[in-house]
């Protein structure tokens, strides 16, 4: 892996066929291979190409790359006495965590250099892999109180390096870089970091909130499959769409991705809802793969399982084996295979009649005993349980 791109925050980018669905925008203009000023100047120059990504041009973010380069030289040539300006010392910081090179900012005069030495030493701490100096380093500087245009790149690594031990405080980092440094690239990358945060904190209306407000501005950021990915990572790796009570809200946020991704995220929350009981979600996500999935496809088969299981185990029982019965088999993954031939199993059971009962003695009631006798349905009741034990042993494995 290239690990300059592990340095980065803003340059994470992870395919998904869901960054396809939107229009390409118009680009917006890039700089000149020439390019002069202060290093904060240059950083700002840097900053706004890059928010030209968050954008969608594309130009810029093929462009990109040879600018943090030529900012680099340029800092080398620079007079040293422009290093006693804070706004310059500032700067540095901002281009480490922007994706500039560390062995570039260590060739600088340390001495000259008019910055915190927590940002700066953090910085470096952070972009060069020392993940948990740059912890200790950073945990106590406050974004909000430092000027906004580091203070949302602070902001941002921090949710980065807390997002595993403390994800309530790198959730509160990413909020602050959303809120210094709004509509730039920033605030993309940590929307795209959130996203997923808050989806394993299941926090739904947040979750909700960060999609929308992700589509509104930056669905055509260059970077947009990477956000696709974390919400369906958040969303299928949670309990945020086995609620039945928020279907319909989570359908309107899985209209915004192509089709294809959709199809393959109903399968998903199908599966997972069934595998944790939610038989109601089981079918209305079934139901919704099988309008999304091509005539006799195997993911068509997969729909029809899931609502054939969730049908069978609920209320139409006679339909839903029907259509247990009627599955391609052929076309079904390996491992779905155990799960319909334990839930065809359960199936019958649940109807097997009791051992000895008749068709005449079914037409009228049987006498009253002084004692009742609850053998029989007690052992019916007990290989039930035994059979949905080994059908949860089976569905164990919860990936799509």
């Amino acid at each position: 892996m290239n690990r300059s791109l592990l340095r980065a925050p803003l340059l994470m980018l992870l395919p998904f066929t869901a960054a396809g669905a939107f229009a390409e925008p118009a680009p917006t203009p890039t700089l000149a291979a020439s390019i002069s000023g202060e290093p904060y100047e240059l950083v700002r120059a840097l900053q706004a190409v890059q928010d030209g990504i968050a954008n969608g041009d594309t130009a810029a973010h093929g462009n990109h790359i040879a600018l943090i380069r030529q900012i680099g030289e340029k800092f080398l040539a620079a007079d040293p006495g422009v290093w006693s300006n804070p706004q310059n010392g500032q700067a540095v910081v901002i281009y480490l965590l922007s994706g500039g090179g560390p062995q570039i900012v260590r060739k600088l005069p340390r001495d000259k250099l008019n910055v915190d030495g927590r940002l700066f030493d953090g910085a470096l701490a952070y972009v060069e892999g020392h993940q948990d100096e740059a912890r200790e380093l950073l945990k106590d500087v406050k974004p909000r109180t430092i000027p906004s245009g580091l203070g949302g790149q602070v902001a941002l690594v921090q949710g980065a390096l807390f997002a595993r031990a403390e994800a309530s405080l790198a959730i509160e980092r990413l909020d602050d870089a959303r809120l210094l440094l709004p509509g730039t690239l920033v605030e993309e990358a940590a929307l795209r970091r959130e996203i997923l945060l808050v989806g394993q904190a299941e926090d739904f209306d947040k979750f909700e909130f960060l999609t929308l407000a992700y589509i509104r501005h930056y669905r055509n950021s260059v970077y947009a499959g990477d956000f696709w990915q974390r919400f369906s990572t958040g969303l299928t790796q949670s309990s945020l769409a086995l609620d039945e009570r928020r279907f319909a809200r989570i359908t309107t946020l899985l209209e915004q991705i192509d089709r294809a991704s959709r199809l393959k995220l109903y399968l998903v929350i199908a599966r997972t809802a069934m595998v944790r009981g939610g038989l109601v979600v089981t079918r209305l996500a079934g139901e919704r793969a099988l309008t999304l999935s091509a005539d006799a496809s195997a993911d068509r088969e997969r729909a029809h399982l899931f609502r054939g299981v969730s049908r069978a185990l609920t209320d139409e029982y006679d339909g839903g084996l029907a259509e247990l019965k009627a599955l391609d088999r052929s076309k079904l993954p390996e491992r779905d295979i155990p799960l319909l031939n334990a839930t065809v199993q359960l199936a019958l059971d649940v109807r097997k009649p009791f051992a000895g009962a008749s068709a005449a003695a079914a037409d009228k009631p049987p006498v009253t005993p002084a004692r009742i006798d609850l053998a029989s349905s007690t052992a019916t009741l007990a290989r039930a349980q035994k059979q949905q034990g080994e059908l949860e042993l089976l569905t164990r494995d919860r990936r799509p």
